[in-house]
């Protein structure tokens, strides 16, 4: 029987893959091994033909498992901050909904992506933009600064989803909020895929079951908490590993928070235009 990976070992697994991903000419590599529909799919996540086209080609790596700006709510003005952001896709689309007065960090523990990113910003042109080398687990991240925590299809890569959750909450400010995509899982996930190196690294062994995401947000101190598994999504998991029916196991959700505190909350209300006219740090 194989040993448990530590979890620098699972780390060392997903950034060696992410790292060829970034370094290819095209995501079609990426399968199998790692997650998302294919940059050419992105529209069934939810993404429009605008958001496709507004940012740079190869920022869109097809990587995600859902679209968490449905979810967002983002307004002018506000700080946002992405949770493994890739080649930079979400960031950039982001950064057009809080514009010139807002600001995106994203931050990704794989400096291949983190090289790809800042080009997509520099040829986009994205001053409201950086891109930060660091763990979704230790945050490089100042206390309180953050609107707004997006991530696409990352936490269930993660080791110690407790410590991500966690530096969530310490980086947001009272009354901010997360919108996630991620995936959860349905059904106990075999132990023949539990220590499969492309199972790891594609989205499958390190998913958590819904009443996992919710106790381990509710114990980093979360509000609010909706998490709503997409069933659909089974349509393009199971080409994550093909015939491996991992489809059965898996499936994309949306995770929503909020930190407790702020204006929102002392109003009763969670929505980005409660707080209109604010302008943030």
């Amino acid at each position: 029987m194989n040993r448990p990976r530590t979890n620098d070992e699972v780390r060392a697994a997903v950034r060696a893959q992410y790292a060829q991903v970034a370094r290819a000419e095209s995501a079609a590599s990426c399968s199998p091994g790692c997650c998302g529909p294919s940059p050419d799919a992105s529209r069934a996540l939810g993404y429009s033909a605008e958001d496709l086209e507004a940012v740079p080609e190869g920022a869109n790596m097809g990587l995600g498992c859902g679209n968490p700006q449905a979810i967002a709510a983002l307004a002018a003005g506000e700080t946002v901050l992405d949770l493994g952001s890739g080649g930079g896709f979400d960031c950039f689309l982001a950064a057009r909904k809080v514009g010139e007065r807002g600001r995106v960090i994203g931050v990704d523990m794989t400096p291949d992506m983190v090289s790809k990113a800042r080009a997509n910003a520099e040829q986009l042109g994205a001053a409201n933009v950086e891109f930060r080398l660091g763990e979704i687990e230790h945050l490089p991240v100042a206390d309180g600064v953050v609107d707004v925590i997006l991530s696409n299809c990352v936490i269930n890569l993660s080791p110690d989803k407790a410590a991500v959750f966690r530096e969530a909450f310490r980086v947001l400010k009272p009354g901010g909020r997360l919108a996630i995509s991620d995936v959860v899982a349905t059904a106990p996930i075999p132990a023949e895929l539990q220590d499969d190196v492309a199972a790891i690294s594609g989205c499958v062994s390190g998913a958590a079951d819904v009443g996992t995401v919710e106790a381990l947000l509710a114990e980093a101190g979360f509000s609010d908490l909706r998490v709503a598994v997409k069933p659909e999504s089974r349509e393009f998991i199971r080409d994550w590993l093909p015939g491996r029916g991992v489809e059965r196991f898996v499936a994309s959700a949306t995770i929503e928070a909020v930190k407790p505190g702020g204006p929102r909350a002392a109003s009763g209300c969670c929505a980005p235009s409660c707080c209109e006219g604010e302008v943030s740090a």
